[in-house]
């Protein structure tokens, strides 16, 4: 059952505790589901004109970033869904997925059915995946092993099998690369691999990095991409150029650092780090266990995790799992008439928060109208996408 979408009422400007921080007021909110699901990820298309929805029912549902109209949903999934993407330009209207029943499949959101998918072989889980330039070579992280395949014909390529000894739980091509593959796992090690011709463990291995703890979440920033930043299982951060191998800054308290520059709430738990279009700037985004959100400035030279810029309250009841901003750039205009970006988590809702472009943004109108939630118990899952 889909709940409709819900403009919110706007209430008394709340006072914010501090006068770099801003507040966005919650525009509307959806619950995905009158059940016992949350939600894992979201992803929006290159245009915006749709973002699908990851849920623990194992099905992915489509919504207008926009209006928060339901389109659709993607079912076939016999277990977890650990990554969702759409690909981009060229095919804007595939959405691929992997899962823990060992499978990546396309789909078509245009008529919610699947149109292709390759299986990692039996007993096997596909925690993450990337696909290289036109989206010919895909890799996906499984159980100790990266697995690449052809796309194109669905013919396996490689298993490199020999550099990981626990699960796989970050793959990407790096952006503006000739096919260097970096893979991240549980071991706490990250590696670059040359993925370019028949790629094996012994000859295209470049290098390798010891985060030292279970890894949960990497991506890159800066010029040309040379940073990584890196989100372990424990909640700590680590900054590194890649090219090099070397850590340039390890917040192993990223927590207490976080929580020292909020004025308000103890951050519990990190959802993912985001940057800006360009250049070095880094925010590392965390919650509370009552589902507020602060997005908070990382200065990984001087080893400083400074106060919010950005504070999301008064949308969620329990922890967040995706944050999707509407603009890389904390700030700057967002698209789509003032939204900021859609946040959803394990109370089962999609919240969209939005500030108005002719107020002043250091307000935030607190909501006086929240759909209904049904209670719910937490479940505890391995390896979950934040």
């Amino acid at each position: 059952m889909e709940a409709t979408e819900m403009e919110v009422e706007e209430g008394q400007p709340a006072h914010s505790s501090s006068k770099s921080s801003k507040r966005f007021g919650l525009r509307n909110s959806i619950q995905t589901n009158f059940g016992d699901d949350y939600v894992f990820q979201i992803s929006a298309k290159e245009d915006w004109t749709a973002m699908a929805v990851s849920l623990s029912t194992n099905a992915v549902k489509l919504y207008s970033p926009a209006t928060g109209q339901y389109l659709g949903e993607c079912k076939g999934h016999t277990a977890t869904v650990n990554h969702i993407s759409f690909l981009g330009p060229m095919t804007p209207h595939l959405l691929h997925s992997c899962s823990s029943d060992g499978t990546i499949r396309a789909w078509d959101t245009r008529t919610f059915q699947q149109v292709s998918s390759v299986h990692a072989g039996p007993s096997q889980e596909v925690f993450s995946f990337s696909f290289c330039g036109s989206g010919d070579l895909l890799a996906g992280g499984c159980k100790s092993q990266i697995l690449l395949w052809d796309w194109r014909n669905m013919k396996p390529m490689a298993c490199l099998a020999e550099c990981h000894v626990e699960d796989v739980t970050q793959v990407h091509f790096i952006p503006g690369t000739q096919k260097k593959l970096l893979s991240a796992s549980v071991d706490g090690l990250i590696c670059i691999f040359d993925a370019t011709g028949d790629v094996n463990d012994d000859d295209h291995l470049e290098s390798v990095m010891n985060v030292g703890t279970s890894i949960g979440k990497v991506g890159f920033f800066g010029l040309k991409n040379q940073k990584l930043w890196c989100l372990t299982h424990i909640e700590t951060l680590s900054v590194w150029d890649w090219k090099d191998a070397n850590v340039e800054a390890d917040f192993q308290e990223a927590r207490s650092f976080a929580s020292d520059s909020s004025t308000q709430d103890h951050v519990d738990y990190f959802v993912d780090c985001h940057c800006s279009n360009g250049d070095n700037r880094l925010w590392v985004v965390g919650g509370t266990n009552l589902g507020t959100i602060g997005y908070f400035p990382v200065n990984y030279s001087d080893k400083v995790i400074g106060s919010p810029e950005a504070i999301l309250r008064g949308g969620h009841t329990g922890v967040v799992r995706s944050v999707l901003p509407s603009s890389n750039i904390l700030g700057g205009h967002p698209q789509n008439h003032g939204i900021f970006g859609w946040t959803g988590g394990e109370d089962g809702r999609l919240c969209c928060w939005w500030s108005d472009e002719i107020s002043d943004l250091s307000r935030a109108w607190m909501s006086s109208a929240l759909a209904v939630r049904l209670p719910r118990t937490h479940r505890n899952t391995r390896y979950q996408p934040y």
